[in-house]
């Protein structure tokens, strides 16, 4: 394991496209980011149930359901539900701002 920190483009809040894997083609929202993975975690993709034993925050146990990391390589910034890739570009005032490579639009 190697302890390098990845530029990952993509910011939480981001709606991404799944590319490859069970999941293609489905849209969901970024609610982490994981740099030194280079995974993010997307809302509803890559759920997985995982067998928990009693604890403070489920005193009960039982099986519950997480969103587990998918590599930022399998997935592509939404633009009107289909993925793009994204670059840099600075505007007149030379602050730095996200581009979609597709389309050439201004990422808020």
């Amino acid at each position: 394991m190697n302890n390098s920190v990845y530029k990952i483009r993509l910011k939480s809040g981001d709606t991404v496209v799944v590319r490859s894997g069970k999941y293609k083609g489905k849209t969901g929202k970024v609610t982490a980011v994981h740099p030194t993975d280079n995974t993010v975690t997307v809302e509803g993709i890559n759920v997985v149930k995982k067998h928990q034993k009693p604890n403070k925050q489920h005193p009960q146990g039982g099986i519950i359901e997480i969103t587990k990391p998918i590599a930022v390589s399998k997935v592509g910034f939404s633009i009107d539900g289909k993925p793009s890739r994204i670059g840099y570009k600075l505007d007149d005032k030379g602050k730095k701002t996200r581009i979609a490579k597709k389309s050439g639009k201004e990422i808020k």
